[in-house]
């Protein structure tokens, strides 16, 4: 009797260590899973800013264009591209200055500034349009953001405008889209919104290259038409279409997949993000000089 006992003691005694075992690898299973879900809550919290900042990293919400291996691969050129090349957050209604190659340059490298009037695109077909009125002559260039001949972009007014698309500049005055070519940077305080120009452009007497009247556009005067431009437009509305919720479905990205999608990059645009602020503080220091 007293043999067989003194045998089981060991085994009391291994079962209390796997229990001991046993509950330290659950309460860490459930401090790693408690950490997860906070850095999802944070994402979660990011992907806002992160869809503004960087829309070219959402894929095409249509089905068709769709490539799950082709959009990884996308998204890692882009992470490598941006560690050669300083790309700073800008939305339509910024002025950027873009210095790219040219071969018909005498320096071999040309810089145009201008106001950019549509971003579209996405992944490496991302691309925006600068424009600007040089000599009284309305000039537009288009650049594919990650185009490896582009050197430097750099954002001299960072802003917004009351519009997504700015191509009524097109029609509009000349003044609305001149800018100085040396112009100077504009530095907002770190941390600040970014401003929205509530300014209403002036458009020109028709011809107009698109129907202005039918695009409710809230950065524009008033068009002065005759009444029947207004109630042809009238009957051409779609107003139920933004209760469609399939179609809204159908243009946009779940945020599950944005999630996913910003996951795998965020710590890369956050490090580069960190070292583009510590270059800016740079440029806004200035050493005091010593006093004779």
């Amino acid at each position: 009797m007293f043999s067989i006992i003194s045998k089981c003691r060991p085994l009391t005694q291994f079962s209390d260590v796997s229990k001991t075992l046993i509950a330290l690898s659950s309460q860490s299973t459930a401090v790693l899973k408690e950490k997860s879900l906070r850095e999802k809550d944070v994402l979660k919290k990011q992907i806002p800013e992160c869809r503004h900042v960087y829309p070219e990293f959402l894929p095409d919400p249509k089905v068709e264009f769709r490539n799950v291996i082709r959009e990884k691969l996308e998204r890692s050129d882009m992470v490598a591209r941006r560690t050669q090349i300083d790309i700073g957050e800008f939305y339509v209604g910024s002025v950027l200055a873009v210095t790219s190659s040219d071969r018909h340059a005498p320096g071999k490298t040309h810089r145009f500034v201008g106001i950019c009037i549509q971003r579209e695109g996405c992944g490496l077909r991302a691309s925006f349009i600068l424009r600007n009125v040089v000599d009284h002559q309305g000039v537009e260039i288009l650049y594919h953001m990650y185009d490896p001949t582009i050197h430097k972009v750099e954002v001299l007014r960072l802003e917004k405008r009351l519009d997504d698309k700015l191509l009524y500049l097109r029609d509009a005055l000349p003044e609305y889209s001149t800018f100085d070519l040396n112009m100077d940077v504009e530095i907002l305080p770190e941390g600040a919104p970014i401003p929205v120009n509530p300014i209403k452009v002036k458009l020109k007497l028709r011809p107009w290259l698109e129907r202005w009247e039918r695009q409710n556009l809230m950065g524009v005067q008033d068009l002065e038409l005759p009444e029947r431009f207004y109630i042809r437009a009238k009957e051409r509305e779609t107003p139920w279409e933004k209760y469609d919720l399939m179609k809204e479905y159908m243009r946009t990205i779940p945020e599950e997949e944005q999630l996913e999608i910003f996951s795998g990059v965020q710590n890369e645009l956050h490090k580069l993000e960190s070292q583009r602020k510590k270059m800016k503080r740079k440029r806004i220091f200035i050493k005091p000089s010593k006093l004779a």
